[in-house]
């Protein structure tokens, strides 16, 4: 007899819970014309633009894996480069008006897409989860 994900605990519902979130994520990315690689780079600039450093730590991406992203990114229009004026050596990366356009898109579908997967859920069930995800991820 194989055991339902709550006896088996935790750790294996968020394992299964991240793969249902990639899945969808990786579908609607696609149906935007991005890869999701791409969509999870536009959707941590919506709130504005951000440091190479700090966007590698949100990704968790090496550097040399963000500079390929973001090149490819730029090559598309979706993103631009802008230096510090503090430290030449630094720059933030922003979206542009298509790449603002595009995370929204993408990041409104993915909600859509998530909430219609909770919705069999109880509300206050979903109020618990999102308190207790929200301690989780340190937001």
């Amino acid at each position: 007899m194989t055991e339902t994900i709550e006896e088996q605990g935790l750790a294996v519902a968020m394992v299964r819970l991240a793969h249902l979130v990639q899945h969808h994520f990786g579908e609607v990315s696609r149906a935007h014309g991005l890869t999701p690689q791409q969509a999870q780079l536009l959707c941590q600039l919506i709130d504005g633009p951000v440091g190479m450093a700090d966007l590698g730590r949100r990704l968790h991406l090496e550097k040399s894996s963000l500079t390929g992203l973001v090149d490819r990114a730029e090559r598309r229009g979706l993103v631009v480069r802008a230096r510090d004026s503090r430290d030449r050596r630094a720059c933030s990366i922003e979206l542009t008006g298509e790449g603002s356009r595009l995370a929204v898109q993408t990041h409104q579908a993915v909600c859509e897409v998530l909430e219609a997967t909770a919705a069999g859920v109880p509300v206050a069930e979903q109020e618990r989860f999102t308190a207790t995800a929200a301690r989780i991820v340190g937001g």
